[in-house]
């Protein structure tokens, strides 16, 4: 499938990175960066827009970029309900939960943290575990995507794209902490909605409607409801696992977290909100070219790259090369947060009480987790959606002692929390992975299940045994 040369491919991928670390060096010139909060939090200043952009393009990650046109090609537009709408609902939800915790911890920087002080030491390091493995996969899903898609168009090496791609987003992260990721990501925004329209419009008009109306209910066309049918077999394989790890995607990432606590506080609300409709455009839009694909019988050799042979089949070659902006802006963008979202821990939860030297080891613990990340991309036969499903079981394991931390702060039991999230990590992790790696459908479902019902359970029967108090610094 080269489409270009491996040179074309390079000078692609060096001018990129040299434009956004221009970019970034300019927005952050005249701004604290040597300081903690400053360097982890943007010294709590952004601004709501500016905020949603950022927000938007940092839950535009790989499956985004890949799997609404997948499922729209595979499973019509039941599999593109089941991937859309929780996608767009978790961000519309969690929007309560940021404003509330930012009340509840003015002066926060990491989730874990706050689980240190609501319930104990021994619960923030499962957070850690939790949020620091989602964090790696997260940056692993990236690379592993992005470096199959230029790959197959440049015949560029795969193990010497996915360095190159951790190297791009470690020049500015490193520089300039949350402010380098969140200064780039709103022009990487144009980016994607620029370069997606514009191919996903062009498909449109050259294959016409009425192949798009063919492709509606999948390649093979027996998607044709939500709770009957094919359609029915699609929520349990993939919608319900999907769903769940979705729903729990935010409350699970420190990336989002640390945006709440960065934007000013009377806004933090309003910009989740924002983020979710700006997100929304991404994978309805991506949906287009697998219908397209669907429709006009497209051969899809690796249905990863549903978008990418639609585009080939119906575009001219040369439209590859905004393409792979697109891929790298969606990509990179998420990248560089959880970069910062990563060095966030190393800067607050591990040098607690530290200050001076946070931004340092912040800076340097961004360089390991990458090297991690990268071998993690480099396993043989991994792929995008195995992983995707594994890290989604994996921040559900937290999901309602969050919430519960967050809504009902005077009610919570260390140690039926600490318990029951240790409960769902040993006994959802294993399910999962095993069910993703060996194709085995009820095992995905059970490991999902698990992962919220444990620590879920176990939390509310703590609750319920705790009489109520009301901590010292919660608004009511």
């Amino acid at each position: 499938m080269n489409v270009m040369t491996p040179v074309t491919g390079w000078a692609l991928i060096l001018a990129f990175f040299a434009f956004f670390m221009g970019v970034t060096w300019y927005a952050a010139r005249n701004h604290d960066l040597s300081s903690k909060a400053g360097f982890l939090v943007a010294s709590r200043d952004l601004g709501w827009v500016q905020a949603a952009f950022s927000i938007a393009a940092t839950w535009i990650w790989a499956p985004a970029l890949f799997v609404a046109a997948q499922q729209a090609y595979v499973h019509g537009w039941v599999g593109v309900f089941w991937f859309t709408v929780p996608n767009v609902l978790c961000l519309v939800i969690f929007a309560w939960f940021a404003q509330r915790a930012r009340e509840l911890f003015p002066d926060g920087f990491t989730l874990s943290a706050a689980a240190r002080e609501r319930y104990s030491p021994r619960v923030q390091v499962l957070y850690l575990i939790a949020m620091i493995g989602l964090s790696v996969a997260s940056f692993a899903v990236q690379l592993l995507a992005g470096a199959v898609v230029v790959t197959a168009l440049t015949g560029i090496p795969f193990a010497a794209v996915t360095l190159a791609l951790s190297v791009g987003a470690l020049s500015y992260t490193a520089y300039a902490g949350l402010r380098g990721s969140v200064v780039t990501d709103w022009l990487q925004m144009v980016v994607i909605g620029v370069v997606g329209c514009g191919l996903a419009l062009a498909v449109t008009i050259i294959a016409g409607p009425s192949v798009l109306a063919r492709g509606l209910h999948g390649m093979d066309g027996t998607y044709t409801s939500l709770t009957s049918g094919a359609g029915a077999g699609v929520f349990w394989s993939f919608g319900l696992s999907t769903s769940i790890g979705l729903l729990s995607g935010p409350f699970g990432d420190q990336s989002f977290w640390q945006r709440a606590w960065a934007v000013r506080k009377e806004h933090v609300a309003r910009s989740f909100l924002l983020g979710a409709a700006i997100f929304a455009v991404v994978p309805i839009v991506m949906s287009m070219l697998g219908f397209a694909a669907a429709g006009g019988a497209v051969p899809v050799t690796n249905p990863t790259l549903t978008n990418l042979a639609a585009i080939l089949h119906w575009l001219p070659q040369w439209t590859v090369v905004p393409f792979l902006l697109y891929v790298f802006s969606g990509l990179v963008s998420t990248m560089s947060s959880q970069l910062a979202a990563l060095s966030s821990f190393v800067g607050h939860d591990f040098l607690r009480g530290d200050a001076t030297r946070a931004v340092f080891h912040a800076r340097w613990s961004m360089l390991v987790f990458a090297a991690l990340a990268v071998a993690i991309a480099l396993i043989p036969g991994l792929t995008v959606v195995q992983l995707f499903i594994f890290y989604g079981t994996l921040r559900a394991c937290t999901l309602v002692p969050t919430m519960l931390m967050i809504a009902r702060p005077g009610r919570l039991s260390e140690r039926w929390a600490f318990w029951g999230i240790l409960g769902s990590l040993v006994l959802a992790l294993p399910m999962s992975a095993y069910g993703n790696l060996t194709g085995t459908v009820p095992f995905v479902v059970a490991g999902s299940l698990a992962a919220i019902g444990v620590s879920g359970t176990l939390v509310l029967i703590g609750r319920a045994r705790v009489a109520p108090t009301v901590p010292q610094n919660a608004r009511h």
